[in-house]
């Protein structure tokens, strides 16, 4: 009888035990959304953000500011030492030659931070220097068009403009060309281009323009000779006809 006692009791402590330990593992279970809660709430403070700094790289800049490129031309002006003003130009090299100062590199940075190298170049000649810089001429925005349209060539980019208006642009579509297969070339960085084919004759069919890309600048259009075009020179005249108006035969 005693050894059926302990027996019960050792069975309702095990019991116990587990039901303890069910009980510590349901309280946990209760507060991780709690803990959860002020990351989350952090990370949508943050959001696009890396350790709290900006992140362009995962956010992505709407309207980034226009980089120096070769031959563009600036004009300096020093407010408390109007003698140092000037105009400089880019040089292929993409330095700018200074007055009284050393040379710097312009090319592939925005007129703030050579507003900002400018200052440094003649901190040892002037004291606390105040620049101001105006961009006086630059590469404006610009879009190609080349292949089998009525009139190729390099256009400028200056309002919104999708691949089928920059087609109507450069003359329109010639006979010869293929509609449904428009190349569109794309920089995205000095060793990188994409290219992207377009179906602009079944946009046009569809009557619904929503796939109908937006140009950006520095875009190239190609538009490739269709097929028939390319054989036609090799066949006969006779045989031409023939395919043309075969009721006469």
């Amino acid at each position: 009888m005693k050894a059926k006692l302990r027996s019960a009791g050792l069975i309702f402590a095990f019991a116990c035990c587990v039901e303890q330990q069910n009980l510590v593992a349901a309280a946990a279970q209760e507060q991780q959304p709690a803990a959860a809660a002020p990351s989350q709430a952090a990370a949508t403070t943050k959001s696009g953000g890396a350790g709290g700094a900006w992140s362009p790289a995962l956010t992505g800049v709407r309207r980034p500011l226009y980089r120096l490129t070769r031959s563009d031309v600036v004009a300096i002006h020093f407010t408390f030492s109007p003698e140092f003003d000037q105009i400089a130009s880019v040089q292929p090299d993409g330095y700018i030659t200074l007055k009284g100062a050393k040379q710097l590199v312009a090319e592939g940075i925005t007129v703030p931070e050579l507003q900002d190298a400018i200052g440094h170049a003649y901190a040892g000649v002037l004291h606390d220097p105040e620049v101001t810089i105006v961009l006086q001429e630059f590469d404006k925005p610009y879009f190609i068009v080349a292949g089998e349209v009525n009139h190729s060539g390099k256009y400028e980019l200056r309002s919104d403009i999708t691949a089928s208006e920059a087609v109507a642009i450069a003359g329109g579509f010639t006979a010869r060309a293929k509609h449904s297969q428009v190349i569109l070339f794309r920089k995205v960085s000095d060793d990188v281009v994409e290219s992207r084919l377009l179906d602009v004759k079944a946009m046009m069919k569809s009557r619904t323009l929503g796939e109908d890309i937006h140009l950006q600048p520095g875009d190239f259009l190609f538009v490739p000779q269709n097929f028939m075009s390319k054989i036609k020179q090799y066949l006969p005249t006779s045989s031409l006809s023939l395919y043309g108006t075969p009721a006469s035969f």
